[in-house]
C-alpha cells in the first residue's frame, strides 16, 4: 500500500500592492477626504448631537440636563404640535398630488409640436428659477384682498375674491396656488419622460384604433410611472419640510402680527413650529425631538411609497 506524502502543499505567496496601486489609493483618499471631513463635521456630528439633545432639556444659554423621553412625551400632549402636523399633512395630501397633476398636464401641452414650442417651455420654466423671497412677495401682492391682481380680475367679472392670506380657510390654498406657479422643475422632468417614450408603441396603438385618451391611459401614463414615482417622493419630502413661503407670508403680514402661523395657526407648518421652538423659545431639546420625529415620518412615507410602487410602476424590461 502506497504511503501518501504528509508534506503540506505549498501556499502561493500573497502579492502585496504595487507602488502604483498604493499611489492611486492615496490619491483617491485625498480627493474624497474633503467630502469625508465635511460629512462627519456637518452631517453626522449634528445628527448625533441632535439625537442626544432630544433627550435633554437644552437651552442655548444653559447647560444640558438629561430628562429622557420627556420631550417626546410633551410633544404628544402639545396641541400646536398636532396642528402643525395637520397643516403639513394638508400640503402633502392635497398640494403634492395637485402639483403632480398640473405638472403632467403642462408637460403634455409643452410636448405638442406647435410653433413657438421652445418659447412656451422657457416661459413655464422661468418661475422655478425666481428666488423664493421674490416669488413669495410677488404673490403677496397678487393675493392682496383689496388691491391684489387676482381679486381685481375677479371683481372685473363680477365676483368678490376672498381674503386669501388673512382667512384661515384660504391661507393654505393660497400657498398651494403659489406652489403651482413654480412647478417648472417637475414639468421639465415630466417633459423629459414624455420624450423618452418609444414612438413605435404610440404608432402601434394608433394603428390598433386607440383614441387619444386610450393612448394616454394605456401607453403614456404607464411608461412615465417611474418619473411619477420620483416626483412624488421628492414632492412629499419637500412638503414635509415646507417653510420658506409660509414664513415670508407671516413676515409680510406686518409688524403688528408677530405670531408665526397666522391667521389662527392655519399656516403653522411643522418646520415653522420647529423653528419657533429652536430659535424663538430657544428650546433646542424639544426642537431636536421634533426633528427626529420628522425624520422618522419622512422615512416611513418614503418606504411606503417605494414598496407600494411595485403595484403601479412599470419598468420596461422588468
Amino acid at each position: 500500500m502506497a504511503v501518501q506524502s504528509a508534506t503540506p502543499t505549498a501556499r502561493p505567496r500573497r502579492r502585496g500592492w504595487s507602488k502604483q496601486t498604493r499611489r492611486n489609493l492615496v490619491t483617491g483618499l485625498g480627493f474624497i477626504s474633503i467630502w469625508v471631513v465635511g460629512f462627519f463635521a456637518f452631517n453626522l456630528y449634528p445628527m448625533l448631537a441632535s439625537f442626544y439633545f432630544s433627550f435633554t432639556e437644552h437651552h442655548i444659554r444653559q447647560p444640558s440636563e438629561w430628562i429622557g423621553p420627556a420631550n417626546y412625551a410633551g410633544l404628544m400632549r402639545d396641541e400646536l404640535f398636532w396642528r402643525s402636523l395637520y397643516n403639513t399633512a394638508y400640503m402633502v395630501l392635497l398640494g403634492v398630488p395637485l402639483g403632480l397633476l398640473v405638472s403632467f398636464v403642462c408637460a403634455l401641452l409643452l410636448n405638442l409640436k406647435v410653433r413657438g414650442q421652445s418659447i412656451y417651455r422657457v416661459v413655464y420654466f422661468l418661475p422655478s428659477i425666481v428666488p423664493v423671497v421674490a416669488a413669495t412677495m410677488l404673490w403677496v401682492w397678487i393675493l392682496n384682498p383689496t388691491s391684489g391682481l387676482l381679486n381685481s380680475l375677479l371683481a372685473y367679472i363680477g365676483l368678490r375674491g376672498p381674503n386669501w392670506t388673512g382667512d384661515p380657510l384660504w391661507a393654505k390654498p393660497s400657498l398651494i396656488l403659489l406652489g403651482l406657479w413654480g412647478m417648472g422643475n417637475t414639468i421639465v422632468i415630466y417633459l423629459a419622460g414624455l420624450q423618452d417614450i418609444p414612438q413605435t408603441l404610440v404608432e402601434a396603438s394608433e394603428l390598433d384604433g386607440a383614441s387619444w385618451w386610450q393612448r394616454l391611459w394605456a401607453v403614456t401614463i404607464p411608461l412615465i410611472s417611474p418619473i411619477t414615482l420620483f416626483n412624488l417622493i421628492i414632492g412629499v419630502i419637500a412638503a414635509f419640510q415646507y417653510f420658506a413661503q409660509a414664513y415670508i407670508l407671516d413676515a409680510a403680514a406686518g409688524p403688528n402680527d408677530d405670531t408665526l402661523g397666522a391667521p389662527l395657526n392655519s399656516t403653522l407648518f411643522y418646520s415653522i413650529y420647529l423653528y419657533q421652538q429652536a430659535f424663538i423659545y430657544l428650546k433646542m431639546g424639544v426642537a431636536s425631538a421634533q426633528a427626529w420625529i420628522l425624520f422618522l415620518i419622512i422615512m416611513a412615507c418614503t418606504i411606503f411609497l417605494i414598496r407600494s410602487s411595485e403595484r403601479w410602476t412599470y419598468y420596461e424590461g422588468g
